[in-house]
């Protein structure tokens, strides 16, 4: 099931359940800013399961991510795994790179019916990637642990962040996913929450510099790419291939739609059961405990407006390619309070668009690619 083939008003394409908070891992970029004991108002099994009941109501084949924090630190994850295949759901994970990450616990949960399993490599070494991940040992546990889930039948996902802290890392990281056998690659571009806001982002003239070279991988490697709040991806994509083709086209993609955003295919219930539009945009829209997320969902105000796109603010709301993009709601919330506002990692300017820029500093000057470039 791809995307642009859902309702997006009805159904999210990824529903992320953030099972607890606790992990044994000091990453820099945790958004969760984890600790290592869980939470006392963790939805608790029974919760769970009624949580995955109402999921099951979007639609056949819902696609459900358990996250953390590490999942793992709880007990009942298989449990959790074999009741939501039991229902139709498309179960899959994505823990920490840690020693609780065993070739049992993964052949287990293999058997309760996982369908995938996501893991982080964010350096393409062991000095680079645990220095990232803030924990000795981390690289070898996760290579481990892809070998583990092959070996298990599982297909493995890679996530990277891309940051200045990272991002000459990209090419080996490619490569090592040849090599380690990854069905997919998710190059989550940074949101400044939790302790990312200690890092800095790349320019966003790099950043289309990035997705660029990221649509050339995704042509020539074997594995497929995605990105994560980074929509304009897609309209590289779609600039890209036009230039291919010798036609900029006059209006792209206003009649089209594809792709998520925040709030528009996406929805992440948190620990505690707040229903957020992302686990980077951290307004709650309700609590599972008191509406059913199918509910909060498609009715909630907060996730109504974010999947109108005529809502937007700023050159976001001028673009010609907000259909397809759309630009990270949880960026433009990160950076203004303001979920509608525009996103400030985007270069492009809209011809004939002369209003405030999101980058604009304290001089006037500003920088972008306007799109008549």
């Amino acid at each position: 099931m791809r995307p642009g083939t859902l309702d997006t008003s009805e159904r999210p394409f990824v529903l992320i359940w953030e099972l607890t908070q606790a992990c044994g891992l000091a990453c820099d970029h945790c958004r969760a800013d984890a600790k290592p004991q869980r939470h006392p108002d963790e939805l608790s099994t029974a919760e769970g399961k009624e949580l995955l009941e109402e999921a099951a109501q979007f639609g056949d084949g819902q696609l459900v991510v358990l996250s953390g924090g590490d999942p793992l630190v709880r007990d009942d994850v298989e449990e959790l795994i074999a009741y939501g295949d039991d229902l139709g759901l498309r179960m899959t994970i994505t823990p920490s790179g840690t020693g609780s990450l065993t070739a049992d616990r993964i052949e287990s949960m293999a058997d309760a019916g996982l369908k995938r399993m996501a893991v982080s490599l964010d350096g393409a070494s062991p000095e680079s990637h645990d220095a990232f991940r803030g924990e000795d040992g981390s690289f070898e546990e996760t290579i481990r642990a892809v070998e583990d889930a092959r070996a298990a039948g599982l297909p493995v996902q890679v996530n990277t962040t891309v940051c200045r802290q990272t991002v000459e890392e990209l090419p080996p990281i490619r490569d090592l996913l040849t090599e380690i056998g990854a069905v997919m690659w998710s190059v989550f571009f940074l949101v400044p929450v939790g302790r990312g806001r200690i890092l800095e982002p790349v320019e966003p003239d790099r950043a289309d510099a990035v997705m660029e070279w990221l649509a050339e991988v995704s042509e020539t490697e074997p594995f497929g790419v995605k990105t994560t709040e980074a929509p304009q991806y897609r309209r590289v994509s779609m600039q890209r291939e036009a230039d291919a083709d010798g036609d900029v086209g006059t209006n792209p993609g206003v009649k089209r739609r594809t792709g998520i955003v925040a709030g528009d295919g996406f929805a992440f219930v948190s620990h505690t059961g707040e229903v957020f539009p992302s686990g980077f945009l951290l307004e709650s829209a309700g609590n599972v405990r008191d509406r059913p997320v199918t509910e909060l969902y498609r009715e909630s105000e907060l996730f109504r407006s974010l999947r109108d796109r005529d809502n937007l603010s700023g050159k976001c709301g001028a673009c010609p390619y907000r259909n397809v993009c759309g630009g990270s709601r949880s960026r433009a919330y990160a950076h203004t309070g303001d979920p509608l506002a525009s996103d400030p990692l985007c270069p492009f300017v809209p011809e004939g668009y002369d209003g405030p820029l999101p980058w604009d500093d304290a001089n006037g000057e500003t920088r972008g690619v306007s799109s008549g470039d």
